[in-house]
C-alpha cells in the first residue's frame, strides 16, 4: 500500500514537472509565453521588409499568447543582403496582432522590424525601414544563459524580449 501511494506521489510529481517544461509556459493573468516550438507553426520561413525578402531564424523566436487569443510573435532574421545602415536596425521581425507598450511607449498592432542598437536602444520600424519607435533597453547581466532572441515573463508584470543580455519589457 505504501508503495502504491509513493508511485502516485512521485507520478504526480513528474506531471508537474512535465506541464511546467513544455515550449510554452503559463504567466501572469492567462497569458502564455511562446518557445520556438510553438512559433514555428505561426512564423513563414522568410519575410519582406525594405524591398527584399530576408530569411526567418526560427530557431531563434518566441512570443506571446495572450489570454484573449490574441498573439506578439518576434523572429531574429538573416539580414546579409541588407545594406549596413538597414542591417544595424533590422536584426529581427516583430508581429503584434493588437496594440503593446515596448519600454512605457504605445505600438499599434502591426507588422514590424525591430533592433538593439547602439546607446543600449531599441528600434521598432515599419516594413519600410522608417522608424516608428525607439526606446531605451537594459541589459541583464544575471542571464544565466542568453539567447538569441526569447521571450519571458518579467517579475515585475509584462514581458521582456531578449536579444542575447539586452532587452526590453513590453506590455497590453
Amino acid at each position: 500500500m505504501r508503495l502504491q501511494s509513493m508511485g502516485k506521489l512521485a507520478a504526480a510529481g513528474m506531471l508537474a514537472v512535465a506541464m511546467m517544461t513544455p515550449g510554452a509556459m503559463k504567466a501572469q493573468g492567462g497569458d502564455t509565453v511562446l518557445k520556438p516550438a510553438d512559433t514555428q507553426k505561426m512564423l513563414p520561413a522568410s519575410v519582406y521588409y525594405k524591398g527584399q525578402s530576408a530569411t526567418t531564424q526560427l530557431r531563434n523566436s518566441g512570443g506571446v499568447k495572450f489570454a484573449d487569443g490574441a498573439y506578439l510573435l518576434a523572429t531574429m532574421v538573416d539580414t546579409s543582403g541588407y545594406s549596413s545602415d538597414v542591417s544595424t536596425k533590422y536584426q529581427g521581425y516583430f508581429i503584434t496582432e493588437v496594440p503593446i507598450k515596448i519600454g512605457g511607449t504605445n505600438l499599434p498592432a502591426g507588422v514590424y522590424g525591430m533592433g538593439f542598437i547602439s546607446g543600449d536602444k531599441f528600434v521598432i520600424t515599419d516594413v519600410g525601414a522608417h522608424d516608428v519607435l525607439t526606446v531605451n533597453s537594459a541589459n541583464d547581466e544575471g542571464l544565466k544563459r542568453p539567447m538569441p532572441l526569447q521571450v519571458v515573463a518579467d517579475p515585475a508584470g509584462g514581458f521582456r524580449l531578449y536579444a542575447g543580455r539586452k532587452y526590453v519589457i513590453f506590455s497590453r
